[in-house]
């Protein structure tokens, strides 16, 4: 039977089983093909993962060594905590029972002023472990004095000197500073010193005692974006915010020390008061707010007059509210009528869109007296602002923009033709009743939108 199986069967069974062997050889070589892939992958992954142990260790140590320092940064931080009072001097005006006194009265205001502010940083700022209770305050003591003795608040000025002298001798870290009738006034000093503060670490909050200055507005409006900044400070009312103060004091802690501080400001009955002056018959204590207008007419031959309305709106950082005579320095060109529309509401020709802002703000930065630049004399004896410069004509005009900045007290209905305050709002602009700054503008709502189209006068 074998030998009926020819060769080409026996070559043909051959070439299946050199088939199969070839299969098998190939599937040997696929399995340690994948084989060494395996090792490779296996050793890759290995290094990774002794790579990643090797990089969590460190973090671990570098997480350690960073919480360390963040513990000693802390510790660091947390030593020498401090609250810091900036008083405007000019204005927060301690009450007439420690002027009178002097150099003791110093003492003790500085002490009850401590006490105060300890009780209220116990009560509003727990968190805060005993804190050192720093006091800066900023005034023209001379300037000061010498209004405190015109008023009749003490029966001589250096009983005021002796006072501040008690002051700073009474704690370490209080200090009463005489910033002179220089430039740098109390209100510079004060928004430097302030901005300072603002971020330090160890300064846990910063009192400002401002409420008689709107320029302290400015320097905490750059604040309310920030409700972190915003926690850090507490303001202090001594007499009544002034509007635009008023109108942002809600954003921030407020508190009142009524037994430190005057809740008025200081006026003077004096005989040698300006002549024609409506202070002239104020008690120390009485609102000139609340008077009625005074006529200020006046012949061409005479000097500049001042009205009420211009006095009143005269008040500036640093003006104790007293009034004195002046000489004029030079006679004043006075207008001979107020001009109206045709709803008689008075218009001021003066384009504030054509005046570049960039010299606006330089006249503003210089203070200088508007009284005594505008109509040649300044009743206010105690004025901080510049009378010795020599202004040039297009000065005078961007002065008599920032002068029309300020709202007049009697608004559009003055008839003051030497009034140099403003009666219409300067960013509003004809038929709208609204501005730029909204609710927290300066002047009412009546000044805004008006008709500048003159029609008539009002002759005096």
């Amino acid at each position: 039977m074998m030998s009926s199986i020819s060769a080409q069967a026996f070559f043909e069974r051959y070439e299946q089983v050199k088939s199969i062997e070839q299969s098998k050889n190939e599937l040997i070589e696929d399995l340690l093909r994948r084989v060494s892939e395996l090792e490779e992958a296996y050793k890759r992954e290995k290094l990774d993962h002794e790579r990643e142990t090797r990089f969590n260790r460190d973090i671990q140590i570098h997480e350690m060594e960073l919480m360390d320092q963040i513990t000693r940064i802390k510790t660091i931080m947390d030593r020498e905590p401090f609250v810091i009072v900036f008083l405007d001097g000019d204005g927060m005006i301690f009450q007439d029972s420690f002027l009178q006194q002097g150099e003791q009265g110093g003492k003790d205001a500085a002490n009850q002023l401590w006490a105060s502010l300890r009780e209220y940083v116990t009560r509003n700022l727990p968190s805060v472990s005993s804190p050192k209770i720093i006091t800066r305050i900023y005034a023209n003591v001379k300037g000061l004095a010498d209004a405190c003795f015109k008023a009749g608040i003490v029966s001589k000025a250096s009983l005021v000197e002796d006072f501040v002298r008690g002051f700073n001798g009474s704690r370490l870290l209080f200090d009463f500073v005489d910033v002179g009738t220089g430039k740098d006034r109390a209100d510079d000093k004060i928004a430097e010193t302030f901005k300072l503060h603002l971020y330090n670490c160890h300064c846990h909050q910063i009192f400002l005692g401002c409420s008689h200055d709107n320029g302290y507005a400015r320097l905490l409006e750059e604040t309310l974006a920030d409700r972190e900044l915003i926690g850090r400070i507490s303001l202090i009312e001594g007499i009544p915010f002034e509007r635009e103060l008023e109108s942002i004091k809600s954003a921030y802690r407020v508190t009142k020390f009524p037994d430190l501080f005057r809740s008025s400001k200081i006026t003077t009955t004096s005989p040698t008061s300006w002549k024609g002056s409506p202070l002239a018959a104020l008690s120390p204590n009485q609102n000139p707010a609340t008077l009625t207008r005074t006529s200020t007419n006046t012949s061409s031959g005479t000097s500049a007059a001042q009205s009420w309305a211009s006095l009143t709106a005269s008040s500036s950082p640093g003006d104790f509210n007293l009034v004195t005579s002046s000489k004029p320095s030079s006679p004043a060109p006075q207008p001979k009528a107020v001009e109206r529309n045709k709803y008689g509401q008075r218009v001021d020709r003066l384009d504030f869109k054509s005046i570049p802002k960039d010299e606006l703000n330089r006249i503003k930065k210089m203070k200088l007296c508007n009284l005594y630049f505008l109509l040649g004399e300044c009743p206010n004896v105690n004025c901080y602002h510049d009378h010795s410069y020599k202004i040039t004509k297009n000065e005078r005009v961007i002065l008599q923009a920032v002068a029309r900045m300020t709202p007049c007290h009697f608004g559009l209905d003055c008839d003051d033709p030497n009034c140099i305050y403003g009666h219409r709002c300067p960013q509003s602009e004809v038929g709208k009743k609204d501005c730029f700054w909204g609710a927290n503008c300066r002047f009412d709502k009546s000044a805004h939108g008006i008709d500048t189209t003159i029609v008539k006068v009002t002759k005096v």
